[in-house]
């Protein structure tokens, strides 16, 4: 095998995003594998935002949702029970700016992050490779983290 690559950049608004990987012969398929996730995780949130879709505000009622919830598959059927409220309804339509047309994917967005508070992943993640592969590492965030 030649040395091959994957290369992503993004440069769009106040986003930046380079996420680039030297594949040898000796790279891993995990390794690849962690590399696209990490790529993944970058832009998913993005989509959402860049369609016009309020992901903060969704977020926050996301977590109203899931709070105080145990992490179970029991519990998370419950939290999706209330995702037909009129209360959740109401959230995704201040979410997707009143345009009826973006009320479907503000709904799969909310759906999305009430299942991964709740502790389930939907995809394959960087942190769920880290645990069946030790050697991969999270990155952690750059910056200092204030004390809580």
């Amino acid at each position: 095998m030649e040395n091959e690559c994957i290369d992503f950049f993004a440069d769009y608004g106040k986003w930046i995003a380079i996420k680039r990987m030297s594949v040898r012969s000796e790279t891993k398929p995990e390794e690849v594998a962690f590399h696209l996730a990490s790529i993944r995780q970058s832009i998913d949130k993005k989509i959402y935002e860049a369609a016009g879709i309020d992901t903060t505000a969704l977020d926050s009622y996301a977590e109203s949702v899931v709070s105080g919830s145990r992490k179970q598959f029991s519990a998370l059927g419950e939290r999706l029970a209330e995702l037909s409220s009129e209360k959740a309804r109401e959230a995704v339509r201040k979410a997707s700016g009143g345009k009826k047309e973006l009320d479907g994917a503000a709904e799969g967005y909310l759906f999305r992050t009430v299942v991964q508070k709740m502790g389930f992943d939907l995809d394959v993640s960087q942190e769920m490779l880290s645990k069946a592969y030790p050697y991969l590492k999270v990155p952690k965030q750059r910056g200092r983290k204030a004390k809580q």
